[in-house]
């Protein structure tokens, strides 16, 4: 693990809690940050799907893209971990369209699969998909994106596991570093280019917000939305940037979004005023500008869902929440294979 040595050494603690020793999640509470997943009671094997007792289970795996290297590198991990852990793994990409998404859980209920791991495409229409894998009586375990809990309430839905990065935490991380560099009282205007429309983007958002809002000298313009993709980030951070010629912090609060964030930021001319804080981009090296990255790990993600699976069908309880803590990279450094925002 890659984090810079000036952080809190309860920064670099593991988060995710044992699944040997885990308590009935009606009355788990997440690991830190907020209340991320709906509780769920583990049920007996009697109460799984038929198609359970296959000797290789089939576990539907729903996520919302392969253009995003996040995904690539979590759809390889649970398909080399499904292998060795018994299961069939089967696929699906939703081409970032919730219409399609919804699809092809319904196909999944078709084919009668084992369970479901879902990467939700957006955080409220997923609620359908969850209800709809309810009435098939066919488990459900989430993955990085946050299901909105209204929405799920709404519809008298659940899951029964939530598995992905510490949000709050990781912004946290990022504006921990960024007050660091530019001194407890100095004046700061920063911008954020994030995804409004997401929960995880929101949480990182607000916790990176929090920390600088210490200085009481520190402005944070209103959010502009990357979209997730670097050539929308490309754009909406090339005009940030014109029309606030006094911003000299921004956050990309994806990795996409860092990369897009990056490119404007040298295009503009900016590199010796701003300092870029970010989740990260992949495979970027961290220097000048650009200073300090916080990265999920999709494939461990993957995998800890898998193991998640496979004790749930041999009876065993899963804690409602696995938060898992980001790692930070900072200048001089270099984010992993599959160390992604």
């Amino acid at each position: 693990m890659k984090i810079n040595g000036a952080l809190p050494m309860a920064v670099t603690g593991a988060l995710a809690l044992a699944l040997a020793a885990c308590s009935n999640p009606a009355s788990s509470s997440a690991t830190s940050g907020s209340a991320t997943s709906s509780s769920a009671a583990s049920s007996t094997t009697s109460s799984l799907p038929a198609s359970c007792s296959a000797k290789n289970p089939v576990i539907g795996v729903s996520l919302p893209n392969t253009t995003n290297p996040y995904y690539i590198s979590m759809q390889n991990s649970f398909e080399q971990n499904g292998k060795a852990d018994g299961f069939t793994i089967k696929v699906a990409i939703a081409d970032d369209s919730d219409s399609n998404q919804l699809s092809q859980v319904q196909a999944f209920i078709q084919q009668h699969v084992c369970a479901v791991a879902l990467n939700a495409n957006n955080s409220g229409p997923a609620a359908a998909d969850v209800k709809a894998l309810n009435e098939a009586k066919i488990p459900v375990f989430t993955v990085n994106v946050i299901i909105d809990p209204a929405t799920l309430k709404a519809q008298s839905a659940s899951f029964l596991q939530y598995v992905g990065p510490d949000q709050t935490e990781g912004g946290v991380q990022m504006g921990q570093l960024a007050l660091k560099a530019l001194g407890s009282n100095a004046k700061i205007v920063a911008g954020i280019v994030g995804d409004p429309d997401q929960i995880p983007t929101n949480e990182r958002d607000a916790g990176f917000t929090k920390v600088l809002k210490t200085d009481p000298n520190t402005t944070v313009l209103p959010t502009v939305n990357s979209k997730v993709d670097p050539n929308v980030s490309l754009q909406v951070t090339s005009e940030l940037l014109q029309s606030n010629p006094n911003i000299n912090v921004i956050f990309a609060d994806t990795g996409p979004g860092a990369t897009g964030a990056i490119q404007a930021i040298k295009q503009a001319g900016r590199q010796n005023r701003v300092k870029l804080y970010a989740f990260c981009a992949a495979s970027t090296s961290l220097s000048g500008y650009y200073e300090a990255c916080a990265a999920q790990e999709p494939a461990q993600y993957a995998q800890t869902l898998l193991q998640s699976v496979k004790s749930y069908l041999a009876g065993g309880q899963v804690p409602a929440n696995l938060l898992q803590v980001t790692k930070v990279f900072t200048t001089g450094q270099t984010p992993g294979p599959g160390e992604v925002g």
